[in-house]
């Protein structure tokens, strides 16, 4: 990881969970890194949390909500003026609804979409920008997606959130196809957790607390920091490297 000490790095979603935790550990290791989410003050607190260890790196928190396109192309002007663009983008927020293909409503499909698939795209497009406008060579965009975007889980309650995240896989492979057109060095990367212990079922199943914690209560799950080191080993490959997928499940995960 030396060779991102002092270099920018993107988290979206990162005032909990796994993009929290992305963005402690990126900061550990002297990275400067834009923490963005709709929650400002918890990434605050995760600043100065960062402070009070003495890690070697900074973490800049930035209000923005992906869904709305403005505030994204605006969170980058503010990066290309306070840090010159960005080395890493970090696509972790994402959100699921409970809204099945039967019953749904389309509200929370389209929300589903805004954040999980556009939101994404448009990060994509703008980190891209960034590092090519600076002749950025060997920039690392890597989207974590889920093992739901790989396989259909007999799961009413997930069925559209599934179909965002195979578009993420196909997104990933299709913007590592559009970069070696490009002539680029730049590397995509597509993570794949199974079952992380997070806030994501809680709020999946906001109605029914006790269906969220028997979730978690039913195996040993993955933990945010699992995440974040996949992260880490990700970016630490030699430039020549490509990783393409990292699928990881807990060791109890059926599917």
């Amino acid at each position: 990881m030396d060779r991102w000490k002092g270099r920018v790095a993107l988290v979206t979603g990162a005032s909990v969970g796994i993009g929290a935790a992305i963005a402690k550990s990126l900061v550990q290791h002297g990275m400067k890194v834009v923490g963005c989410a709709r929650n400002l003050q918890q990434i605050e607190n995760l600043a100065a949390e960062c402070v009070s260890s003495g890690f070697s790196g900074t973490l800049f928190p930035y209000k923005c909500d992906l869904s709305i396109e403005d505030e994204v192309l605006s969170m980058f002007s503010w990066i290309k003026v306070q840090h010159q663009g960005i080395d890493v983008c970090i696509n972790n927020a994402g959100l699921a609804l409970p809204e099945p293909l039967l019953s749904g409503k389309t509200s929370g499909w389209k929300n589903m979409m805004d954040v999980n698939v556009i939101g994404l795209s448009v990060c994509v497009r703008e980190a891209y920008q960034s590092m090519k406008e600076r002749n950025i060579d060997d920039g690392h965009i890597i989207n974590i997606n889920s093992m739901s975007g790989h396989r259909v889980v007999n799961n009413t309650d997930i069925h559209f959130y599934t179909a965002s995240k195979y578009a993420v896989t196909a997104l990933t492979e299709g913007l590592r196809q559009e970069l070696r057109e490009a002539k680029t060095h730049i590397r995509a990367t597509c993570i794949s957790p199974g079952l992380v212990e997070t806030e994501f079922a809680y709020r999946l199943f906001s109605q029914n607390q006790e269906k969220a914690e028997a979730t978690y209560k039913s195996i040993k799950c993955l933990q945010a920091d699992d995440i974040a080191n996949a992260v880490v080993y990700v970016l630490s490959a030699p430039p020549h490297v490509q990783i393409g997928d990292v699928q990881m499940r807990p060791v109890e995960q059926l599917t």
